[in-house]
Parts: structure tokens; sequence; C-alpha cells
């Protein structure tokens, strides 16, 4: 499968298979689709350049797939390496998919390898973007998670640009 047909298999499995109605558009409007959310984490991480063309490559694939298992009813292509279900795996949880849930994703993040926490940087950037709907409580840990994750992919991966998007969005309080 070519990149821009997982990307069409990704936007028909969020506009036309949500598990709930109200999933197929992102909450902050209830008009953009949801799978901008996946698309914005793919492409960002396609264009960090100074990561490794494979971590790209797989990274781009699991980010567009991150959220697939959760809110759809659509199951992964076949196509997909075993590596990347498998990065794709560790990067869900059904724990983590409940409201309270974040807390535990929050949690077990920890555990998980390296590449998973650089990748959930990308999905927490992009919810911020439009985390207008968060209730103060809420947004206030998952800025905190934010930036933790920061952090870590700082530490890990050095001064990428996800980094520098996530500090500038948690800078603009």
């Amino acid at each position: 499968m070519k990149f821009e047909d997982h990307i069409q298999y990704v936007i028909k499995a969020h506009g036309d298979h949500p598990r709930k109605p109200g999933n197929a558009t992102r909450r902050f409007d209830g008009r953009t689709p949801y799978s901008i959310h996946p698309i914005w984490c793919a492409m960002t991480i396609c264009a960090e350049t100074s990561l490794p063309a494979e971590l790209r490559e797989i990274g781009s694939l699991a980010l567009l797939y991150h959220d697939l298992l959760e809110e759809t009813t659509v199951r992964l292509p076949d196509e997909l390496t075993d590596e990347e279900k498998k990065l794709i795996q560790e990067m869900t949880s059904e724990a983590w998919a409940v409201p309270e849930g974040s807390a535990v994703e929050e949690r077990e993040i920890w555990s998980r390898r390296q590449e998973v926490r650089l990748l959930k940087l990308y999905d927490k950037t992009s919810n911020l973007l439009d985390g207008s709907w968060m209730p103060p409580e809420k947004l206030k840990r998952y800025r905190r998670y934010t930036s933790s994750l920061a952090d870590d992919v700082q530490k890990n991966y050095g001064d990428l640009n996800i980094v520098r998007i996530a500090r500038a969005i948690l800078a603009n309080k």
C-alpha cells in the first residue's frame, strides 16, 4: 500500500465507521473530520528530518493508525508489517480508551519503549492544538503530561521540531 492509500483508509475509517456517531469529527467544533488528527501527527513526524528515515516511516504509519482501533469499527489493514502493528498496539490500550483512561495512560506510558513515548508526544501535541473543549482541570493535567513527554523525547532524541512545537503551545496559556 502506498502512503496516500493509508491516508485514504484512515479518512474512510474515521468518517464512515466511527464507534460512536460523534467520533467522526473533532470535539472542538463538531465539524472537522477526526482523521485530520492522525494525519497531522503522521505528516509532522515525516518532516522530522533529524530522525532516522526508518523511524519516520514506521512512526508515520503508527501515528496514522493510532486511534483506529479505539475510535472506529475498522481493523488494521493486512498490508501493515508485524512491527508496524506492534507499535500501533503499544500506542493504544482499551484501558486508555475510557474517560478515566488518560490517568492510566499517564502512568503506563513510562513502561513503554521510548519510540512509543516519542509518538505519544505527537498525539498529545496535536490534541493540545485543538484542546479548547477540555475542562480546566483536564487541560492542566494534559499540559503537565505533554511537558513530561517533551522532556523525555528531548532527552532521548534531541531538540526535535515536535519538542519545539509542544513547548510553544505549552508556553501559550
